[in-house]
């Protein structure tokens, strides 16, 4: 199929999110798109293309970015000369959906916090799903590590931790020491996978769950924990088994192979002491040295890839 003139490779819609696609305004484009899965690449590290799409009245960027499954922060990245919640109307959006995959094991639950990006690797087939995220503000940051999936839940419960009631009664807004599941004002959604919190690094439970509140997909406004698109979540609640493996990382930079040629993909990074040091010229000259170092003799170009570093616009460059 094509999208506004851009070749797009398959992707697979199961009848979970497969809702509503139909062409709008003679455009071309998608009405929702509820998630992206790909086939897993049989040579190289990249899934998906970029597309574009043209701004209609009355769209932000969240709006725009929804539609593909793509969150805001990183539909600012890709476009970072249009007003993030007033674009210019008819204005060509860059819509990143193409990705390089994480340089870690290929394997259950990975969730890159500088991308706000979790990535699913099928147990059963060969086969990958990636949503946006919404994670820890600042100075609630999400944590890092390995665990795993301990249990899952429908209709979670909410109980708000003694810190979170502290803050609301200092805003004049104090909470209920439980808030009961299936309700619009349970800020977990209707579905949850918990995590082990041994091995992670912070202190508590954490959850994967969904929100009330879509808006803040794509964008740091968590007490810690990882919140999906509702349609996303239902999603992956339904292909996550209990034991998955987890993967909490933070890795602003990432490089892969795509035909035959190396590509980078640049985010901005957190900013809190525990990321320090993840976007430093030297890391990214090893993490490149590591990926080219079973190609003997490959020559990279460093100015290309020192500017795609530099613009951290959240799809990948080639830089050979």
């Amino acid at each position: 199929m094509k999208i506004e003139g851009k070749k797009i490779k398959v992707i697979h819609k199961s009848r979970r999110f497969l809702l509503g696609l139909f062409l709008i305004l003679g455009l071309g484009t998608f009405s929702q798109v509820y998630s992206l899965t790909f086939p897993m690449p049989e040579h190289g590290d990249i899934v998906g293309e970029i597309q574009t799409t043209i701004v209609r009245k009355g769209e932000s960027l969240s709006d725009i970015g929804r539609r593909y499954d793509i969150g805001v922060y990183e539909m600012i990245e890709a476009n970072p000369k249009l007003d993030p919640w007033v674009p210019t109307v008819g204005a060509i959006v860059v819509v990143p959906t193409q990705f390089i995959l994480p340089n870690v094991p290929r394997v259950g639950l990975v969730l890159n916090l500088a991308e706000m990006r979790l990535y699913y690797y099928h147990a059963d087939k060969r086969l990958i799903t990636t949503h946006p995220l919404g994670i820890g503000k600042k100075g609630w940051g999400s944590p890092l590590g390995q665990t795993t999936v301990t249990r899952k839940q429908k209709d979670p419960p909410w109980y708000p931790p003694h810190s979170i009631h502290q803050e609301h009664i200092a805003n004049g807004d104090p909470l209920p020491a439980v808030v009961a599941g299936g309700i619009p004002a349970n800020p977990l959604g209707r579905y949850a996978l918990y995590l082990n919190s041994h091995g992670l690094a912070g202190k508590g439970s954490f959850l994967i769950h969904g929100t009330n509140r879509p808006a803040g997909i794509g964008v740091r406004g968590t007490h810690g924990c990882i919140r999906l698109y509702p349609e996303d979540i239902e999603s992956l609640f339904y292909k996550v088994p209990i034991g998955t493996p987890v993967r909490i990382i933070h890795e602003p930079y990432k490089v892969g192979w795509h035909k035959k040629h190396l590509y980078l993909e640049s985010h901005q990074p957190l900013s809190e002491s525990q990321y320090a040091g993840s976007d430093s010229l030297a890391r990214l000259e090893k993490l490149i040295a590591s990926v080219i170092s079973q190609e003997g003799g490959y020559m990279v170009n460093w100015a290309s890839a020192k500017m795609a570093a530099k613009s951290a616009n959240g799809y990948p460059m080639r830089i050979d």
